[in-house]
């Protein structure tokens, strides 16, 4: 059981790339997350933590990644591997069903949605953590896709920037197990405050009210 606490006018819920590519059926990314997310029941729990911070009043800030468009990436210097298999894949193409919300988890009135990452982390060159310490947020509760790239890139930015981080073990998905164990298990644990599954973290802000 987790033992943080999380004061509810300081603590925000970050939902990284809740795009059909990754959480649908029929998505381009689906298929290789699909077995780890069936495992974990990513889809309920994530459905589960949505109705828990909205309850809550909870700020829900979706953190999206670059939607790709025509052009995206060609003639760069050096583009990481992820980017070049983004161009050649059309990953959460602007404007294809691929590159929309999950009608799940699209954006509410109020919801804060930032700008597009373009590489891993939701912090570098966007306006996440402006928009965070405008609403006075110390505390963050970061979920989505993938488990060791995204949602691992923008936990540690979230740590080195000074905010409490929360990772939730079953609200993400990777491509392998290792994958889940190394963000988890080897390298959370090194800069994440608290890494807890979805239950314990409802019911620690339960404990808030």
């Amino acid at each position: 059981m987790s033992k943080a606490n999380y004061p509810l006018d300081r603590t925000a819920y970050l939902l990284v790339d809740p795009y059909n590519d990754f959480l649908s059926e029929g998505g381009k990314v689906y298929p290789l997350i699909e077995p780890i997310a069936a495992t974990v029941g990513l889809l309920d729990n994530l459905r589960a933590l949505d109705r828990a911070v909205r309850a809550l009043d909870i700020p829900v800030v979706i953190v999206p990644h670059r939607r790709w468009e025509q052009g995206d990436y060609e003639n760069w210097d050096h583009p990481s591997p992820t980017q070049c298999k983004v161009m050649h894949m059309h990953h959460f193409a602007r404007g294809e069903w691929g590159g929309e919300w999950h009608p799940d988890f699209a954006p509410k009135d109020g919801d804060i949605v930032v700008q597009e990452h373009w590489g891993s982390s939701g912090f570098a060159n966007t306006d996440l953590d402006f928009r965070l310490k405008q609403k006075g947020i110390t505390h963050v509760i970061i979920v989505g896709l993938l488990a060791n790239t995204c949602i691992e890139a923008t936990a540690r930015y979230a740590s080195e920037l000074g905010y409490h981080v929360t990772l939730v073990r079953d609200a993400t998905a990777a491509f392998k197990p290792e994958m889940m164990q190394a963000a988890h298990e080897l390298n959370g644990p090194t800069f994440a405050h608290a890494i807890v599954a979805t239950d314990e973290l409802i019911a620690a802000l339960a404990r808030q009210e």
